[in-house]
């Protein structure tokens, strides 16, 4: 023997993770090469959900067309879990650099790409306990999450009402203004209710959305706000959101919300869009 027992059986565990780390960066390679090939095979694609099979579909043409593809040719971590393969490799989009999630599916020694994603949270990190500490995110990605769900939830909510009620009804369910203005006087009582309204708007959007606020001007007759709001980036980054409602009804539905939040104000409203922000005029 070469080995004694215990050390044969480490030897040839050793060998087994060797080979299917070469196994796993092969897929990992053929991955790459059919992405950036183009005409991704559709054969190829088996989305957590089947119903989101399109919405794969066009997230590979994005990655394909947005991502680098020297950096899509690096060698990424690879963590195997049963028959899913998880690369996570770092890109860079937009003038920042983050790391993304490439889920692959490995059955027969086929693969099929199963999701990506730039938002995962390492918790496979956890592992003495007890613990009260679990890896966290930035507050700004976790405002992203929040705003997010919520999208994703009021354009379920708005696609089943429009089948049943019809589409006005659908857009009137979304008018909340008079609860709002109520919030903004009771949160913000030591100025008159139309200051009030005005900065619960900035600070409501700023601290508990996330989003990006610049209030411009301030008088009782008219007052200016500018909106980054995560909101109106989500439809342009979010394949799914594009799937379930069209960009013209996703404004709509952001412009019904606002007006009628200035309306209980008593305040009018213009909105005018600059890429995927936007700037309030309020007038009275």
């Amino acid at each position: 023997m070469l080995f004694p027992t215990g050390m044969a059986r480490l030897a040839a565990a050793a060998l087994g993770e060797a080979t299917n780390g070469r196994f796993e960066i092969k897929i990992w390679n053929e991955f790459v090469e059919a992405l950036l090939a183009g005409n991704f095979p559709d054969e190829k694609i088996r989305p957590y959900d089947p119903a989101r099979h399109l919405a794969a579909a066009e997230l590979l043409d994005q990655i394909r067309r947005r991502a680098s593809h020297e950096e899509l040719e690096k060698k990424p971590e690879v963590n195997r879990v049963g028959d899913h393969v998880h690369y996570l490799l770092p890109l860079t989009a937009g003038g920042s650099t983050d790391t993304y999630c490439f889920t692959l599916l490995v059955e027969q020694n086929e693969w099929y790409f199963r999701h990506m994603g730039g938002l995962f949270l390492r918790l496979d990190e956890v592992t003495a306990l007890p613990t009260v500490s679990f890896p966290d995110l930035p507050e700004s990605v976790k405002a992203w999450v929040r705003e997010e769900i919520a999208a994703t939830e009021q354009v379920r909510l708005f696609n089943l009402l429009d089948s049943q009620r019809g589409r006005e009804a659908a857009f009137d369910w979304f008018r909340d203004g008079d609860g709002y203005f109520l919030a903004a006087r009771t949160w913000v009582p030591l100025v008159p209710p139309w200051k009030a309204f005005l900065l619960y708007v900035c600070w409501e959007q700023a601290n508990l959305r996330g989003s990006m606020v610049t209030l411009d001007e301030l008088t009782e007759a008219s007052a200016r706000v500018n909106l980054a709001s995560i909101f109106l980036h989500l439809y342009e980054r979010t394949v799914h959101l594009k799937l379930q409602i069209s960009h013209a009804d996703y404004q709509r539905l952001f412009e019904t919300v606002w007006h009628d939040r200035a309306r209980a104000a008593g305040w009018g409203l213009e909105i005018s869009y600059q890429g995927n922000s936007c700037v309030f005029r309020f007038r009275r």
